[in-house]
């Protein structure tokens, strides 16, 4: 007996060692240690599926769902998480983009900005400087410009500008890691740069790339850091202007002699009078090209960045934070702008000699200990002492940053706007502070957070189903998504989605857009989001196909109830299909149709889209209009007729079709996620 049971023994240990070596080799999915609640919350599977690809994609594609639920739904969240999915044919879309992966150095000399070409062209006497704004003929004047252009082999930077936008459509409408997207967009708007900026738009491709989408799902600590650096905030909120007082300023010191000395507060001084270490000039006004204490930055990365408005913060915390963070500019990476004023400095001293005086050269970013405020300064409490140490100053700018994304406040403020993003525009108090513990617990780990939320009940709560309404961009995305749109022109999205309310990238106050329904809903908005629908499906968006015959099956009479009953089973897979078949029935059956679309489709072939607005720009701190920004693109000396998408016999299945997923598309019922 013993001898049968020992057998058993060891053939059940070999039995379920060889299991757990099979899962191990052969398991294709992340294993998670935890388990959705949405059945507490009374939701099936499907619902649930459902609901995690509202919040954490741009928007299910046809059979997703039931992709999910295969996978299995933890399953298929941790795979976003890790955000590692091959994404072959998106990259395939965005080969011909040659521009997007340019570093900011060549940026700048591949794509200079307007005010640089003309400061240029001015110089090399290709024009004069009255010309600029008094030109008789524009079209001689801009003949001109272009020509130099040419000869310089300059781009325009308006192409820069629509390839980046071209390839941030793409990626939200074909990406396989979805929540990364999604998340790119939340943090993006968090630590929001415009090309209303011109000074700062160069830099905005980089800054997305580099700073915002790598450290979507990783630590708040180093995206906050990162974005603090980047040439991209340094210009938009003017810290790389901030200078702190000058100890010791002889009067009339030779610029050569600065330079030698390789001292750039002596280089900023000479020629002027002694400033007394007590004197500090506070600059907080855009426009203003003045050396002195910049509160811009300080100020936002404060009350939008971490510990938000309410952190407890004061107006002297904000001036002291600017004191810390003088002497935080840019590497000079352009012979023309951006941080040229350095170069000769930087070129004197040396590349290997730059750490041992103290400054901190990463990438394009640059500490300068000789414009750093060194008097103590004082922070929510937290001391800085005084320090003649010239490697001192810009670990008090890490400091400061460390501190600030590891406050309390901060952890509260982010995970508010995270369940505000991924939850509802008024989320519980409860689930904040499970995510705001989280966060402290995991030291700003996103992903931490983010599992937090989803594991709790009032995620999946079902009042939280549908309550968050689409912004433009969402909409326009989770259509295209929706309809497996091909997409080969997406600009043409973009001036729709511009026309809806969303310019994307031109949000120009610091704070982003609001996320919240209220802001994106009102009578014009709704017309503007119906057109939109309509637009799509009935083929009216130039480089965007939609083939609706292949979105649906055809197993059902083409009458009008079948018809409504499969664009709503694909467009809102989890809700009532009849009730919507029931309503739209009468109308799709309406004598006169076709006619009727056809007038839609004139109506909104004359809609004027908007054209793209050129960035501000100027020298530091110069917010005047660009006035001479070549786009060497034909322009159309016509409206295109509008097309006729029922040529064909009026086919009254095609007509019906398109409409009856147009009106869905601009329904209540899609515009929610």
């Amino acid at each position: 007996m013993k001898k049968v049971l020992k057998i058993c023994y060891f053939a059940a240990l070999m039995t379920g060692g060889l299991f757990l070596l099979t899962s191990f080799l052969t398991s294709s999915s992340p294993v998670t240690p935890y388990q959705f609640p949405y059945k507490h919350a009374g939701l099936t599977e499907r619902q649930a599926a459902e609901h995690l690809l509202d919040r954490f994609t741009y928007g299910a594609t046809p059979a997703q769902i039931d992709q999910v639920i295969k996978m299995g739904l933890e399953n298929w969240f941790s795979q976003q998480l890790n955000a590692e999915q091959p994404d072959d044919s998106l990259n395939k879309r965005l080969n011909s983009y040659d521009a997007i992966n340019l570093s900011n150095t060549e940026v700048c000399r591949e794509y200079p900005p307007g005010f640089v070409i003309r400061s240029m062209a001015i110089k090399d006497s290709v024009i004069s400087k009255d010309s600029v704004d008094k030109a008789v003929d524009k079209k001689t004047f801009n003949a001109k410009l272009q020509a130099y252009m040419n000869k310089k082999g300059f781009k325009s930077d308006q192409d820069l500008y629509k390839q980046f936008i071209d390839q941030n459509i793409l990626r939200a409408a074909y990406t396989n890691n979805q929540l990364q997207e999604v998340l790119t967009d939340f943090w993006f708007n968090h630590f929001n740069v415009s090309f209303f900026k011109g000074e700062c738009a160069q830099f905005i491709p980089a800054y997305e790339r580099d700073i915002i989408r790598p450290n979507s799902l990783g630590k708040f600590d180093q995206m906050l850091m990162a974005s603090a650096k980047s040439p991209a905030m340094l210009y938009y909120l003017d810290n790389f202007t901030s200078v702190g007082p000058v100890v010791v300023t002889p009067p009339k010191i030779p610029v050569k002699a600065a330079v030698a000395n390789g001292d750039i507060s002596m280089m900023m001084s000479a020629g002027n009078a002694a400033i007394t270490a007590n004197k500090v000039k506070t600059l907080t006004q855009p426009g203003k090209n003045v050396n002195g204490l910049n509160e811009n930055y300080a100020r936002e990365v404060m009350e939008l960045h971490t510990l938000g408005v309410d952190g407890g913060y004061t107006q002297q915390d904000v001036t002291q934070a600017a004191r810390v963070l003088t002497g935080w500019t840019i590497y000079p990476i352009s012979d023309q702008a951006y941080g040229s004023n350095m170069k000769g400095l930087v070129a004197k001293i040396g590349e290997n000699n730059l750490a041992k005086k103290g400054y901190i050269h990463e990438g394009d970013f640059l500490f300068t200990p000789n414009r750093h405020d060194q008097g103590e300064k004082v922070v929510l409490g937290h001391i800085f002492p005084s320090s003649t140490d010239p490697t001192a100053g810009y670990q008090e700018g890490v400091s400061l940053l460390e501190m600030l994304a590891h406050h309390p406040s901060t952890a509260k403020f982010i995970c508010k706007k995270l369940a505000v993003r991924f939850v509802s525009d008024n989320p519980p108090q409860s689930l904040i502070k499970k995510m705001a513990k989280s966060f402290t617990a995991h030291d700003g780990d996103i992903k931490q957070v983010l599992i937090t939320m989803v594991n709790s009940r009032e995620f999946w709560d079902k009042k939280a189903l549908l309550t968050k309404t689409k912004s433009p961009f969402e909409l326009a995305i989770s259509a295209v998504r929706g309809l497996n749109a091909d997409i080969k022109d997406p600009y043409q999205l973009f001036n729709w989605i511009s026309k809806m309310g969303e310019k994307i990238y031109y949000y120009q106050a610091p704070t982003g857009f609001p996320d919240r329904g209220q802001y994106w809903i009102n009578t014009g908005a709704l017309l503007n989001r119906m057109d939109f629908s309509l637009a799509l499906t009935s083929g009216q968006i130039s480089g965007v196909k939609v083939d609706l015959n292949n979105c649906i099956t055809h197993q059902q009479p083409a009458d009008a109830e079948n018809t409504i009953m499969s664009f709503s089973k694909l467009l809102l897979p989890e809700q009532n299909a009849d009730q919507m078949a029931k309503e739209l029935s009468p109308f799709l059956n309406a004598p006169g149709l076709a006619a009727k679309m056809n007038n839609t489709a004139q109506l909104i072939k004359q809609v004027p889209v908007p054209t793209m607005e050129k960035p501000m720009a100027g020298a530091p701190g110069d917010m005047m209009l660009m006035s001479a920004v070549i786009d060497n693109k034909p322009k159309p000396t016509a409206q295109e007729p509008a097309r006729t998408i029922y040529a064909i016999n009026n086919n009254r299945s095609n007509t019906m079709q398109a409409l009856a997923a147009g009106i869905i598309i601009g329904s209540p019922e899609f515009q929610k996620r």
